[in-house]
């Protein structure tokens, strides 16, 4: 009985002893995999990491396999360049995206509704017109000045009268005059015309962003 029983027990030793190395790698892999797609598309698993999955990027996968960590594929030069262009992009785009909140919700807190807002704006297009209105005054002062020097030119060689050289001189800088006020009012009507159709796309978001915020409220 003795002898059997000792034989039983060294064979369950080797059987032991055979299951050792497989149960030692998995131990030493924790159940790791790697899983990675080549340029067709195809998937592929693997226990070690191959130099196709690195240079294509892979993830790493527990022993129930789930993604654990994502590798990004190893890039070249250029597409390092690439990448970060795209990432500086990205974040001034986020950057702008939050100013904007930022903006909307100042604007929302600064006018009470669209009526307050449309008034406030509206002042802006008053104050234009008041520029507008004063440029044409002095438009029409400095043209009736050309045209009085003008027609002391004109009596002069209608007299056979030589035109003096400081009244030359005169209506060249006059005409400079009337010149400089025409183009400021066309800047000042071009002006005008840019803020009236920029404040009707900010008078329409204003009232997207009311109606949102009644939405929001409920009420």
């Amino acid at each position: 009985m003795r002898i059997h029983a000792f034989v039983i027990a060294l064979a369950a030793l080797a059987a032991l002893a055979a299951g050792l190395p497989a149960h030692a790698q998995q131990s030493k892999n924790n159940g790791v995999r790697y899983r990675w797609v080549d340029a067709k598309g195809l998937p592929h698993y693997s226990d070690s990491l191959s130099e196709g999955a690195i240079k294509a990027g892979y993830d790493v996968l527990n022993g129930q396999g789930m993604v654990v960590q994502h590798v990004d594929k190893t890039l070249t030069a250029q597409e390092r360049v690439a990448a970060e262009k795209l990432a500086t992009q990205r974040a001034a785009a986020q950057r702008t995206a939050r100013q904007h909140e930022r903006d909307d919700i100042q604007l929302l807190n600064a006018y009470p509704d669209v009526a307050a807002y449309q008034t406030a704006l509206q002042q802006i297009l008053d104050n234009l017109d008041q520029q507008i209105g004063t440029t044409r005054i002095n438009l029409h002062s400095q043209e009736k000045a050309l045209a009085d020097l003008l027609a002391r030119a004109a009596d002069l060689e209608n007299a056979k009268e030589p035109v003096p050289k400081p009244l030359h001189d005169r209506i060249a800088s006059q005409r400079d005059v009337v010149a400089d006020q025409r183009a400021t009012l066309a800047r000042q009507q071009d002006q005008r015309d840019a803020t009236a159709q920029k404040q009707a796309q900010q008078l329409q978001h204003f009232r997207e962003l009311k109606e949102a915020q009644k939405q929001e409220r409920g009420y």
